[in-house]
């Protein structure tokens, strides 16, 4: 059976006292006041307190909480206690009919998150209102049957947070495996040689100019398109043969390659281990000879360590939309340890590597599995 959500449940929107009566730390009198970030940022920097005049409206950890306008809204929010701002709003379950864990799960599934996002899209400004919620439908079972789906979607939902934690630790792996066969790269302890990017390896960019897109033709990957160590083509622009052909006179991409973006989030560089019938354009292609100095394994584990962050913080440029030149990262200074050495160093990461494709492959199983039991409870 389902009902109208308003039914089972009210909603109280948040206060946002005057700026005077905000502090940064706690204090007698005051409360913490919560936003939308305390949320989904772990920075502690954030954490701000208001007076508690008695008129504020509160939440305890276990409430849930829902994002209203915005980038944010329908974002579920639970796990903080404290007074909470306009930019959020509080669900007020009937606990008699149903439990706030179900109310949380229907809240996230596929369903309630695309009705939020119709009913917000028709504002200027995306946001809902109390009144938007009534013609959201939920489906109302006995409480037992609900404890028994939130017990099944925690469970897949651990099985998840598992398989995360295990490709973490893998990655933390091969970080601390670099640091013990070639130790730091800045203080470089064991004295190797070094010298810059741009010397050891054919460091160039993408196009500069912006090709016309067509329904039909090759991917244009941008610096959006590679993403989670992954280069993700089915997103890209794409675009005719000619400008295809003309680009990769410029800047061909071949399997082993490492291409990195330079605009917006910076780094994050990828081994090219697909078919390369792609252009680039905001990113960084790194080459290899078969008489390189280096690895491209090595370069990417060297691209992807904290040094890489450090030796390019301050040349990190831009407002708003950050970007590395390309002269810049021709010039990061690297260590040059013996060939054999990265050669045993790329055989450990690739059999890492062959764990990770086994976890990763889990995960996504239990995605699908979870995605499958939320529509089976909730349409």
């Amino acid at each position: 059976m389902k009902v109208s959500l308003t039914d089972i449940c009210d909603f109280q929107g948040g206060t946002q006292p005057p700026k005077d009566e905000w502090i940064d730390q706690p204090a007698q009198g005051y409360v913490r006041m919560l936003q939308i970030r305390d949320f989904t940022q772990s920075d502690k920097n954030y954490i701000e307190y208001v007076k508690d005049t008695g008129k504020l409206k509160t939440c305890i950890e276990d409430d849930i909480l829902i994002g209203r306008y915005g980038a944010s809204i329908g974002k579920i929010l639970t796990g903080l206690a404290g007074a909470y701002n306009v930019a959020i709003v509080k669900t007020i379950p009937d606990e008699k009919v149903v439990s706030k864990k179900y109310l949380y799960w229907y809240l996230n599934s596929q369903y309630f998150q695309r009705f939020i996002s119709n009913v917000g899209s028709r504002a200027a400004q995306a946001g809902f209102n109390k009144n938007d919620l009534g013609a959201a439908q939920i489906p109302l079972v006995d409480k037992e049957r609900q404890e028994e789906i939130c017990d099944a979607l925690e469970k897949a939902n651990k099985l998840i947070s598992l398989r995360k934690q295990q490709l973490a630790k893998l990655d933390e792996l091969i970080k601390a495996r670099f640091v013990e066969m070639f130790g730091d790269p800045v203080n470089n302890p064991m004295n190797y040689p070094k010298s810059h990017l741009g010397k050891v390896c054919d460091v160039r960019d993408g196009t500069h100019d912006s090709p016309e897109y067509y329904d039909v033709g090759y991917p244009l990957v941008t610096s959006k398109n590679v993403t989670g160590g992954k280069i993700d083509l089915s997103e890209c622009n794409l675009i005719s043969e000619d400008d295809y052909k003309k680009i990769c006179e410029r800047s061909k991409v071949d399997r082993g390659d490492i291409i990195m973006p330079m605009i917006g989030t910076v780094g994050k560089p990828v081994i090219v281990n697909i078919e390369p019938m792609f252009a680039i354009k905001n990113v960084a292609l790194i080459k290899f000879t078969p008489d390189s100095l280096v690895t491209n394994i090595y370069i990417k584990t060297l691209l992807e360590s904290d040094y890489f962050d450090r030796a390019v913080l301050d040349k990190i440029r831009g407002g708003t939309q950050k970007f590395i030149a390309l002269g810049d990262i021709r010039k990061l200074e690297i260590i040059l340890p013996d060939l054999k050495r990265q050669q045993c160093f790329s055989t450990f990461v690739e059999r890492v590597n062959q764990q990770k494709q086994t976890v990763q492959q889990s995960l996504e199983k239990l995605e699908l599995m979870k995605k499958a039991l939320m529509q089976e409870y909730f349409g």
